[in-house]
Parts: C-alpha cells; structure tokens; sequence
C-alpha cells in the first residue's frame, strides 16, 4: 500500500505538468479564421488544433513509455488519447476560469520566472544570449514566449487557488502514528492530500465546463 501511495503522489500531476510543457514550447490554441487548420475540440473561444494535441500526446507517450515500459499496453495507448485531449481541454477552462477571476502575472513575476528557468542560465546566471539562443532553436521569439509563459504562470495561480480550498484537517481517514514510523504515516498523508486536491481541481473544471460552449472532433485522433 505505502509503495502504491508514493507512486500515486509522485506521479498526481505528471499529465497536467506535461501538458504545461506542450503549451509553453507549442503554443495555445487560437481562434482560427481561415477553416484551414484542422480542431480536436474547441472550449469556448480557444482551440485545439491537431498539431497541438499530437505534440502533447507524444510527449505524454515517451514519459509513460519510460515509467511503464513493456507493460504499456495497447489499451492503455487508447486511454492516454483521451486522458490527453481531456488535459489540454481542462487547461483551456482554468485559462479561461482565470481570466474571468481576474487573476494576472506582473511584469516582475513573469521575468522573476524566466530568470530562474534552468535553461537559460550560464555558470548559475540568468544569460540572455542563451535565452535567446534556446528560443531561436525552438523557432520561438522572446514575446511570443513571454506571452506563453505568463498565461503558464496564470494558469498555475488558477490551479493553486482552487487547491487552497481544500484544508489539510479536512482528511476522513484518521491514520495512526506507531512508534518509529511517523515518516511512513507522512508519506501517506501527504499522498492522500494530494488525492483530495486533485479531485477538488477536477470538480471545479468539470462543473466549470457546463457554462462553457464545447465542441470535439475525436475522429482527428483516432
């Protein structure tokens, strides 16, 4: 049980935070007036194109292609599509949830979190030729990524606020404490709490979504 417990809280947001990654290195969906570009869904005014969910999906693929090896399965190939799609979809309510709360990132936060991106740093600096290079090998400009990062940054303050609603003394289950393994009970404790706040996010983006206008084209990904 208590090695179940570690994997499920180290692994609890791996597919949102990978999503994340997609999103800043890929881009967010965007209103398309021409018809020309291909949509998975569509959650209000945001779209999901094709080309941002297969990046998202590989990317998900190879790091549970690594966790689970020859034990990843055809079926669960089929159910990380949907787990996928379901992802970059709830991104797009929290966005937009966020919006709507008037939640912003300030100048300041944004290159507070750039600066400290291990990426761009050089002998434990901030180096902006590096920055620049590593976006100009990715064919990104500084404010198209900046633009990106901040609705990152937007996002995450989204998902902590949510998470703030669910009290640490609010656990059903009371655990008990024998003598010399209080760090075994933490550990359980902490992965249950993390389970809490999880279903708390996902409550509040699926009650979400039902004020929202959506639309999804799974045969794109079949």
């Amino acid at each position: 049980m208590l090695k179940a417990m570690r994997k499920h809280a180290k692994y609890f947001y791996v597919l949102f935070f990978i999503i994340i990654i997609t999103f800043v290195f890929w881009g967010v969906g965007t209103v398309d007036k021409t018809g020309s570009v291909e949509v998975v869904a569509e959650v209000g005014q945001h779209k999901i194109t094709v080309e941002e969910y297969w990046k998202a999906y590989d990317r998900t693929f190879r790091f549970y292609k690594e966790v689970y090896k020859d034990a990843f399965n055809e079926k669960m190939q089929k159910d990380l599509k949907e787990k996928v799609l379901d992802s970059l979809m709830d991104e797009k309510v929290l966005l937009i949830a966020s919006k709507e709360a008037g939640i912003s990132v300030s100048d300041e936060e944004l290159q507070d979190s750039i600066s400290s991106e291990r990426a761009f740093l050089k002998n434990g600096v901030f180096d902006r030729d590096v920055y620049i290079n590593r976006l100009r090998l990715n064919r990104i400009t500084p404010e198209v990524f900046e633009n990106m990062k901040r609705q990152e940054l937007t996002f995450e303050k989204m998902r902590r606020l949510i998470e703030l609603s669910v009290d640490a003394t609010a656990l059903d289950i009371q655990l008990p404490q024998p003598s010399g393994n209080e760090q075994a009970a933490d550990m359980i404790r902490q992965a249950m709490m993390g389970d809490k706040k999880g279903k708390a996010l996902k409550s509040f983006i699926e009650g979400y979504k039902k004020s929202l206008k959506i639309k999804i084209n799974k045969k794109l990904i079949e």
